[in-house]
């Protein structure tokens, strides 16, 4: 259940393989879950306890809306040693919200009406996306981590030393395969990126008592949207106060080296070609989307930045040679080894005066030890690298000193 960053060589991260750009096109009307909605009644002024034999009290409890800077997909609600998470958009076109309770140490009460409740505080967690695997890794939680499907995917130093003493389950081709797999291992909860086609396991988990949350950050197209999902899992290990630290760091250098390219005046923006042709469809991501926002912020003039949408273009090649054949940079070009291999894969990209002049660039600079692409596990939680990323491409001036982290030339 491996979700979507960017497209490599045409194709998407999801349920744990590459698969072509269309699959995200799929409806999710057709999903539902078990669950009836989750209402809850707020109580101002005095909380009543009730106090039976043999029972735990069931109190309602006062809480507070706090509010979040970027991120559109969920909202908190912070009360006396408890949270509310509620996921309004846990995945592209959800109508329903899910709402799950965190109660701190101590905090017993029981609480009904919620998909998941998860007690403060836990120690074994299974993740399904290589994006949420740096959340655990800032906040140094990456101990906690039990399972996850496919683990040669992981790129994470931290991570990967767990999975090399056998600390990590591989849940082969995911959770949504192998829920007796995810029962076994009886996590504190595990964390779901979906595009909609296993809700059906909600259940399931739920009546083995595992809380199962889903983690919608690939819907934010605001690239500190993202990462302030950091902040969802924060919650949901007890440690929200660092995550809010660590997002704050994000924040603040996407927003200095944002300050750098917004000097750049519009004659002297480099043009930008994006995206990659798959049996004679070209897919580039839509002026909406989170990677057209980055190229923006970077200083870059996107060639289809009138072409709307937040997911991915889907154009045919005359269309594409007639916008950027004379595109100066080309981003993302999948993972190509080198030019000469590009070429020979597509003989119509040699068309392109990017691909002529040698200014294509690729996100595989940095591979994890089993061959994962770092770009597509800690891209979503650092925007602030990316950015920097592209300014040095497209203004290389802006940043001197800065040396490229997920990008490299193809030689």
């Amino acid at each position: 259940m491996l979700k979507i960053l960017e497209s490599s060589r045409n194709r998407v991260y999801l349920g744990g393989k590459f698969r072509p750009f269309q699959e995200m096109k799929s409806p999710l009307s057709k999903f539902t879950s078990s669950f009836l909605p989750a209402p809850y009644i707020l109580f101002f002024g005095w909380v009543f306890f009730i106090f039976s034999c043999g029972k735990k009290s069931e109190t309602a409890l006062e809480k507070t809306l706090v509010p979040l800077e970027f991120a559109k997909g969920f909202e908190l609600f912070r009360g006396e040693n408890f949270w509310e998470i509620h996921v309004t958009q846990g995945y592209t076109g959800a109508e329903k919200t899910y709402r799950y309770l965190v109660l701190g140490e101590g905090n017993e009460v029981e609480k009904t009406g919620f998909d998941a409740v998860v007690q403060l505080p836990i120690s074994k967690v299974i993740l399904t996306s290589t994006t949420q695997v740096p959340h655990l890794d800032m906040m140094g939680e990456t101990n906690k981590l039990i399972g996850f499907p496919q683990t040669d995917l992981i790129s994470s130093v931290a991570a990967r030393a767990r999975i090399d003493a056998g600390k990590v389950t591989d849940l082969g081709s995911g959770p949504s395969a192998n829920p007796e797999m995810v029962i076994d291992l009886q996590p504190d909860w595990i964390m779901i990126s979906t595009l909609g086609e296993d809700l059906r396991y909600l259940d399931l988990f739920a009546q083995a008592n595992i809380p199962a949350l889903i983690n919608g950050e690939y819907v934010e197209q605001n690239p500190l949207g993202r990462a302030e999902w950091i902040k969802f899992t924060g919650i949901l290990l007890g440690k929200y106060e660092e995550a809010v630290a660590e997002f704050e760091k994000i924040k603040i250098a996407y927003q200095e080296a944002e300050k750098l390219a917004d000097q750049i005046p519009a004659y002297h923006r480099p043009k930008v070609l994006s995206g990659v042709m798959y049996q004679d469809v070209w897919y580039a991501p839509g002026s909406e989307s989170w990677g057209a926002q980055i190229l923006q912020n970077a200083g870059g003039d996107y060639v289809f930045s009138d072409q709307m949408g937040s997911g991915s273009l889907q154009l045919n090649y005359e269309f594409v040679l007639d916008r950027a054949a004379e595109a100066e940079v080309w981003i993302g070009s999948a993972d190509f080894p080198d030019i000469k291999t590009m070429g020979t894969n597509e003989p119509r990209y040699r068309n392109f005066q990017a691909w002529k002049t040698r200014q294509v660039y690729t996100y595989t600079a940095k591979k994890g030890a089993t061959g994962g692409l770092e770009y597509f596990e800690l891209g979503y939680v650092r925007p602030d690298l990316i950015l920097k990323d592209l300014i040095k491409i497209l203004h290389p001036e802006l940043l001197p000193e800065y040396e490229l982290y997920f990008y490299q030339k193809l030689p």
